[in-house]
């Protein structure tokens, strides 16, 4: 029997993408486009899922890979598959910001079973952070982090979670109003894995969108966030499952006035 644990596994990959997108970080990049002219790609996106990849299809030759760049080599699905073991992948979530010489960017890789998540990595090498979740509890950098303890949503320091499309804009902006005239403060990353993280550290008390997004955008985030005594649910108050619409993530302990106000 394989004696690599998920967690062990999704360490090793996180941290070798990590170390191959910031030997290319504030220096010469070959920048291309996709959906549009914000939705930035460059080639370390691409070498370090390929990087990545190679890790976890040496161990799990048989798990699907759920990533968001498209490699010929490497079959990669979009979608998280509801039964067997799962791989998703983020090769560097805040690629806008990798590219503008900003730190806030990640390579995140997590691990689920059945739909379910087992175990998640966001390695931020610029930053010197790694968020890891396994079974119990969440660290940063080997040390035990929770969730806020503000109870108070008038005080809740929120990030809104959206990208540049002008559906997404327009959603942003009403999300911001929400925000200032209900809450307490807005933050905003350009990486939805980071505001995750945060949520699981504390430093923010919740992240929102109404938006449905990607695995490798969440999946992640969100394990981090449960494992460090959060609450993650859809804009009804569901539990959040992959592909739902919108998602609410907090410290619990307000989290039907985040309800009340986004559903």
């Amino acid at each position: 029997m394989n004696a690599t644990t998920p967690l062990s596994l999704a360490r090793e990959a996180a941290t070798t993408g990590g170390e191959v997108a910031h030997g290319g970080f504030r220096g010469p990049l070959t920048v291309e486009t996709k959906a549009n002219e914000l939705d930035s790609v460059t080639e370390f996106d691409r070498e370090v899922q390929r990087r990545v990849a190679t890790i976890l299809r040496r161990d799990e030759p048989d798990a699907a890979i759920v990533g968001e760049e498209e490699l010929p080599e490497i079959e990669t699905r979009k979608a998280l598959p509801e039964s067997g073991r799962a791989w998703i992948v983020d090769p560097i979530d805040g690629t806008n910001n990798f590219v503008a010489g900003n730190r806030i960017w990640c390579c995140s890789v997590a691990a689920a079973e059945d739909g379910e998540a087992l175990a998640a990595v966001n390695e931020f090498p610029a930053l010197g952070d790694c968020f890891a979740a396994g079974a119990e509890g969440v660290t940063r950098n080997g040390e035990p982090i929770s969730v806020s303890e503000r109870a108070r949503s008038e005080t809740f320091t929120i990030n809104p979670i959206f990208g540049l499309s002008a559906t997404n804009r327009r959603k942003l902006s009403e999300y911001v109003s929400i925000i200032a005239d209900e809450f307490g403060d807005c933050r905003r990353f350009g990486s939805s894995q980071f505001a995750l993280s945060s949520v699981a550290a504390g430093e923010l008390d919740a992240a929102v969108s109404s938006m449905s997004l990607s695995p490798w955008d969440t999946v992640g985030g969100v394990h981090l966030v449960r494992q460090a005594g959060g609450t993650v649910t859809d804009l009804a108050g569901n539990r959040w499952t992959p592909g739902a619409d919108g998602i609410i993530a907090s410290n619990g302990h307000a989290h039907e006035d985040l309800v009340a106000a986004f559903e």
